[in-house]
């Protein structure tokens, strides 16, 4: 699967636009990585166990968005964005989605 952050393959031509592909996660703060990130907020710097807990999250909004896409029969995604929103109190969801593309 091709994925892209631009609206086109270079070198590919796209037969067909399919529709959009998503994935998305929610994720938690935990109280382990709370109690860290507050001394760490006292110190200054970044709070590791945050971005991590991002960065999972975003990898699994591509793996989920990329079993969109092949449900769809894609052979590419492209200008595929992310998004983050507050679900609740310590809870976010990443999504992210692009446009689901055969290409020749």
């Amino acid at each position: 699967m091709i994925i892209t952050s631009i609206d086109y393959v270079p070198g590919r031509e796209i037969i067909e636009v399919l529709d959009i592909a998503r994935g998305s996660t929610v994720r938690a703060r935990n109280l382990g990585r709370d109690i860290s990130a507050v001394l760490k907020n006292l110190v200054g710097g970044e709070i590791e166990e945050y971005t991590r807990l991002m960065a999972d999250a975003r990898e699994q909004a591509i793996e989920r968005m990329i079993a969109d896409a092949e449900l769809l029969g894609a052979d590419a995604v492209l200008n595929v964005r992310f998004t983050t929103s507050a679900v609740m109190q310590g809870a976010s969801e990443i999504l992210a989605y692009g446009t689901a593309v055969r290409l020749k």
